[in-house]
């Protein structure tokens, strides 16, 4: 009888299991196999978890297996039980509702958009509020978040804090915006230093400054669009 050697994932060295990989490095590290491990749990008698992720793979062309198998058909392979079974359904749907989820986040293409997604909210505000809205690459809003009330001075409006958000999210860009509850959106020589500030901060991070929209009664003002920064 042949013997076959097997290593489970404990066996391991530590820096090539995946969960502790993940830990350390990130899942954006991981393989497919692996995250599919990581995801799977343990593996069977003769198989470890990485060993069954690849098995997995390689019969159902990748990662399509699980778009395609369903619970029935997911326990008919050895070694995935009930419990591996609705994890991978569960994931699949998961991955289905993220990718309508992402089709539908609202798209920033013009000063015109960012004045259409807060002028109702902004105009009627009785103190200053200086917000930021967090932008992904195709410019489709991530978050819109409140940095400051109250007024625009250099204190209250700190690059840390105004790109803390950015980083936590993994944003490509950010719109700066703050009303002007005079209802005049003229902007302000303060105005334009804290955005100059603000840009070049946002250089070095490499997270794009686009524009910094000034909300009137009404009205606004684009400091982009009138080459202010």
């Amino acid at each position: 009888m042949n013997t076959v050697y097997h290593v489970t994932i404990k066996e391991l060295p530590e820096d090539m299991r995946p969960r502790e990989r993940m830990l350390a490095k990130g899942e954006e590290y991981l393989s497919d196999e692996e995250l599919v491990a990581v995801l799977l749990g343990t593996g069977t008698n003769e198989l470890s978890a990485i060993e069954l992720a690849q098995q997995l793979l390689r019969k159902y062309d990748g990662l399509r297996f699980f778009k395609n198998l369903t619970l029935a058909e997911l326990m008919e392979i050895k070694g995935i039980g009930l419990a591996k079974a609705t994890s991978i359904r569960a994931v699949a749907e998961l991955g289905r509702r993220l990718a309508l989820t992402s089709n539908k986040l609202p798209q920033i293409k013009s000063p015109d958009d960012v004045k259409n997604y807060v002028m109702e909210d902004m105009r009627y505000y009785d103190r200053e509020h200086f917000k930021c809205l967090y932008l992904n690459r195709k410019n489709q809003v991530l978050a819109l978040e409140t940095i400051s009330v109250g007024g625009l001075a250099s204190s209250l409006v700190h690059p840390r804090e105004v790109f803390k958000s950015a980083l936590k999210r993994s944003a490509a860009a950010v719109i700066l915006i703050h009303n002007h509850p005079s209802g005049d959106p003229a902007p302000s020589s303060e105005d334009i230093n804290i955005t100059k500030r603000l840009v070049e901060s946002g250089k070095l991070l490499g997270i794009e400054v686009l524009d910094h929209i000034i909300i009137g009664d009404g009205r606004y003002s684009s400091l982009k669009s009138t080459n202010a920064i």
